[in-house]
């Protein structure tokens, strides 16, 4: 029985090509976001610009990421609206777990309302940094290279301040432990 203007055999095609469309965008992605780590002057400068950057916690107090220096520093873009965000948050939360005692530092800077980030939270009860981003945010991360203003969007930024790895979309456990790890000996 057929269900829609295509048979079941074209109907499998479209979602094969749908599927690759969407496969290959990704992998583009994590190309032009990754170009084998190498890093330009523009985005270290941009994330040096971050560090010194103000942003409110949750409670208002004014923080800066330089706070953290010396620290292995994972900073992640997010918002509650965006799924994979809040997909990659457990993960986020294991890691900070998992690498804490060795110096590693999770901040999430919430590109979104603060109520709705205090409640979400508090909700699944985020246990690193969180920070509201505002517009000038949004100008930095552009110029971390991530022009799309995708989310979830992640720099790990070494003891030294310097980035390590810019990543769009989000991350495994695993694939942020291979770049945390040898950060740690350093």
């Amino acid at each position: 029985m057929r269900s829609g203007p295509w048979s079941p055999a074209v109907n499998r095609r479209v979602q094969a090509g749908v599927f690759l469309v969407v496969a290959a965008l990704t992998g583009f992605a994590g190309f032009y976001f990754n170009r084998g780590g190498l890093i330009s002057p523009a985005v270290e400068g941009a994330a040096q610009r971050l560090m010194s950057t103000s942003l409110p916690d949750l409670s208002g107090k004014p923080q800066t990421l330089s706070q953290w220096h010396g620290k292995v520093l994972v900073v992640n873009f997010w918002a509650t609206w965006c799924a994979p965000c809040r997909e990659e948050i457990p993960t986020l939360m294991k890691v900070q777990m998992k690498y804490a005692s060795n110096g590693v530092e999770i901040v999430g800077i919430a590109l979104d309302n603060v109520d709705k980030v205090r409640d979400y939270a508090k909700e699944i009860r985020i246990d690193y940094v969180l920070l509201i981003g505002g517009v000038e945010t949004l100008s930095v991360l552009k110029d971390l290279g991530n022009r799309a203003g995708v989310l979830p969007f992640t720099i790990v930024l070494d003891r030294a301040g310097k980035v390590a790895r810019a990543h769009a979309g989000a991350l495994t456990e695993a694939s942020l432990s291979a770049v945390l790890v040898p950060l740690l000996s350093r």
